[in-house]
C-alpha cells in the first residue's frame, strides 16, 4: 500500500479524509468552476484553438492531478504563460486548420506530460532550481510582453497573421493605421479588462466572471454580433471529450519536441514554487519528484482527450482557498461542475465576445510581469538585473520557445561561472578578530612568515581544475617572504573529481621542486575518502592533512622552528576560516 500512495496520494487524501470537509470541497469547487470556464475557454483562443478545447484542458487535469498530484489545493489547468509557447509551435504549423491545431497541441501536451513524468521518477524534481530568480523573472516578463501583443488585435476587434512579436507590433500599428479597429468590440474588450482589474483583489467578488458575464449578456442584449460585426465564441459542441492519439507528420516532431520540452519547464518551475509556497501556509510538505509526476500525469491524460499543456494557476489556487478548499476534491466537483454545462448547456456562452475572452489573458499576461522586485536586483547586484534584461530581449525578439532556450543556456552559462572562476583568498591574522580572514578584507592582516594559507570556495572539478593550480602559483609567486608550506583552507571544498586529483598531482609534484610542501586543512571526510581511492592522499602524505586552519599553522611554526607573535599573546592561535 505504500507504493500506492507514494506514487497516487490521491489514495491517501481518501483513506483520511474527514466527512466535515465535504460541505467546504463542494462549495468552493462550484465557485471555482464559475472562474475555470472563461478561463479555460480564453487560453485556449489565446493558444490558437478552439474555445473548447479549455474546457477539455480543464476537466482531465482536474481529475488526474487529484489522483496524482501531493498539493492538497493547488489548481491546474490551461495557463497564460504557456499560450505564447503553445502559439508559437501551431500557428506555423497547423496552415490555419483548427483540427490540426488540436493535434498538434495534444502532442504537446503528451511531450511535457512524459518528459515530467521520467524526471520525477528519476528524481529530477530539483532542476528547476538553476533557473535562478533573475532569469525566471526575464523569460516571464518576455511571455508577459509576447501574450499582450498576441490578443491585442483581438482586443482592438480585428484579426493579424502572427509573424513574431515585433513583426507582429508592426502589423498592430499598420491595422491601427488603416483604420481596421472595430470601436464596439474594442469597447467591450477594454470594459472586461478594467472591471477584471478593479476587482482582481477583491476576495468576495469574482472579477473575472462579473466582466465575462456582463459583456457576454451586452453583446447578447445589443445583439453587437451580428449588427456590429462583434466576433462572438458561438455555440461550444454538447459531450465530453473522448480518448482520442494525436498524430503528426514527421516534419512537425522536432518543433513539437522542442515546444512540449519548454513547456515541461516553465510549468514545473511555475508549479513547485507555487506548491512550496501553499504547503508552508498549509504546514504540509510536498516532494518536488512527486509535483512532477503529478504535473506530467495530468499533462498526459490531457493530450489523450483533446486537451492541451497545462500547468497550476496562481490565480485560480487562491479563489479555490478563498472559497474554503480543503482538499483535490475541490478540483473533482469543479470538473464535474464544467462537464454538466457542456452536457446540459453548450450553448450558454454563445454569444461570450473574442474582445472580452482577450481581456481576460491580458489581465493574467499582466499579472505574469515584475517590475518592483528587478528594482531591488538592480541594486543589490547589477549583473543580474542584466540576466534579467538578456532573458526577456531574448523572447520578446526572438520568440517564447527560442526565448526560453536562451534562458535556459543563460542558467546552465551563470551555474558554471560560479564554480569555473570561483573566490579564492589568501588569509592572514587581523587584529582583534578570531581565525583567519581574507587579506583584502582585513589590509593589516598579518602573514605568517613562510606561510601561505589559501582558501578555495568552491568544489574541486574539471572546469575550475587548472584555474585553482594557477591561483596558488601565483599566491606563491606573490608571497612576501619564500614560502615554505603551502596550506589549502578547504572547508568550502565540497566534491573532487579524476581531472581535479590529476592536477592537484601536478600540482604538488611542482610544489616540490620549488622546496614547498602542500597541505590541507579542515578537508571534509567524503572528500578525504575520494582522494584516498585516487592515491591522491598517499602522494601528498597523511601528515600533510589537517583538521583545522590552527592545528596546521601549530605545526607549521614547529617544524620550521618559525617565531611568530600574534597580535595577542593570550588568543589561540587558529580557529575556523572567516569571512
Amino acid at each position: 500500500m505504500n507504493v500506492w500512495t507514494r506514487w497516487v496520494p490521491g489514495i491517501d487524501t481518501l483513506r483520511y479524509y474527514e466527512a466535515a470537509w465535504l460541505r467546504h470541497d463542494v462549495f468552493a469547487g462550484l465557485v471555482l468552476a464559475t472562474m475555470l470556464v472563461p478561463v479555460g475557454i480564453a487560453y485556449a483562443v489565446a493558444s490558437g484553438l478552439p474555445g473548447i478545447h479549455g474546457l477539455y484542458a480543464t476537466i482531465v487535469p482536474l481529475l488526474a492531478y487529484a489522483m496524482f498530484g501531493p498539493s492538497r489545493i493547488i489548481v491546474l489547468g490551461p495557463d497564460s504563460a504557456l499560450a505564447a509557447v503553445i502559439l508559437g509551435v501551431i500557428v506555423p504549423l497547423s496552415g490555419g486548420d483548427p483540427v490540426r491545431a488540436a493535434m498538434l497541441a495534444a502532442m504537446m501536451a503528451l511531450v511535457s506530460g512524459t518528459v515530467l513524468i521520467v524526471g520525477g521518477i528519476s528524481r529530477l524534481g530539483f532542476v528547476t532550481e538553476l533557473l535562478s530568480k533573475p532569469i525566471r523573472y526575464g523569460y516571464m516578463n518576455g511571455i508577459a510582453l509576447t501574450v499582450l501583443i498576441s490578443q491585442l488585435p483581438k482586443l482592438l476587434g480585428f484579426s493579424i497573421e502572427s509573424e513574431g512579436p515585433l513583426r507582429d507590433l508592426w502589423a498592430i500599428a499598420v491595422g491601427i493605421g488603416d483604420g481596421k479597429i472595430n470601436w464596439a468590440a474594442f469597447a467591450v474588450g477594454l470594459g472586461t479588462l478594467i472591471v477584471i482589474l478593479l476587482l482582481k483583489d477583491s476576495k468576495r467578488l469574482p472579477g473575472i466572471l462579473i466582466a465575462v458575464v456582463g459583456a457576454t449578456l451586452v453583446v447578447s442584449l445589443l445583439d453587437l454580433g451580428t449588427g456590429y460585426g462583434v466576433k462572438v465564441l458561438g455555440p461550444l459542441p454538447q459531450g465530453l471529450p473522448a480518448f482520442s492519439i494525436p498524430r503528426i507528420g514527421y516534419g512537425d516532431l522536432i518543433p513539437v519536441l522542442a515546444g512540449g520540452c519548454a513547456i515541461a519547464l516553465v510549468s514545473f518551475a511555475d508549479t513547485s514554487v507555487l506548491s512550496r509556497t501553499y504547503a508552508a501556509r498549509l504546514g504540509d510538505k510536498v516532494d518536488p519528484n512527486q509535483e512532477m509526476v503529478g504535473l506530467g500525469a495530468a499533462n498526459l491524460a490531457t493530450g489523450f482527450f483533446q486537451g492541451f499543456p497545462i500547468s497550476s494557476s496562481s490565480s485560480r489556487t487562491p479563489v479555490a482557498e478563498a472559497a474554503g478548499a480543503r482538499t483535490q476534491l475541490t478540483c473533482v466537483v469543479g470538473a464535474f461542475a464544467i462537464a454538466f454545462l457542456l452536457l446540459a448547456a453548450p450553448n450558454l456562452l454563445q454569444h461570450l465576445p473574442n474582445a472580452a475572452l482577450a481581456a481576460v489573458v491580458i489581465a493574467a499576461a499582466i499579472g505574469l510581469i515584475e517590475i518592483s522586485d528587478l528594482k531591488r536586483i538592480y541594486r543589490i547586484q547589477r549583473w543580474e538585473f542584466w540576466l534579467t534584461v538578456l532573458c526577456f530581449v531574448g523572447v520578446a525578439v526572438l520568440g517564447a520557445i527560442p526565448g526560453i532556450g536562451l534562458a535556459i543556456a543563460v542558467a546552465i552559462a551563470e551555474f558554471l561561472w560560479d564554480g569555473w572562476r570561483p573566490h579564492s583568498a589568501i588569509l592572514g591574522r587581523a587584529q582583534g578578530v578570531k581565525g583567519y580572514h581574507d587579506i583584502t578584507r582585513y589590509p593589516d592582516a598579518r602573514l605568517i612568515p613562510g606561510l601561505v594559507l589559501f582558501r578555495w570556495d568552491a568544489p574541486l572539478f574539471l572546469a575550475n581544475a587548472e584555474f585553482f593550480k594557477g591561483r596558488i602559483l601565483a599566491a606563491v609567486e606573490q608571497s612576501p617572504t619564500p614560502v615554505r608550506w603551502l596550506v589549502v583552507a578547504a572547508e568550502p571544498v565540497t566534491s573532487v573529481d579524476v581531472t581535479a586529483c590529476d592536477t592537484i598531482a601536478e600540482l604538488d609534484e611542482a610544489l616540490h621542486v620549488r622546496g614547498i610542501e602542500l597541505c590541507f586543512a579542515e578537508l571534509k571526510d567524503p572528500v578525504k575518502d575520494k582522494l584516498k581511492r585516487f592515491g591522491l592522499y598517499a602522494q601528498v602524505g597523511e601528515a600533510q592533512f589537517f583538521p583545522t586552519i590552527g592545528s596546521a599553522v601549530s605545526s607549521y611554526l614547529h617544524i620550521n622552528n618559525v617565531e611568530w607573535e600574534d597580535w595577542e599573546d593570550q588568543v589561540e592561535v587558529g580557529r575556523h576560516v572567516g569571512s
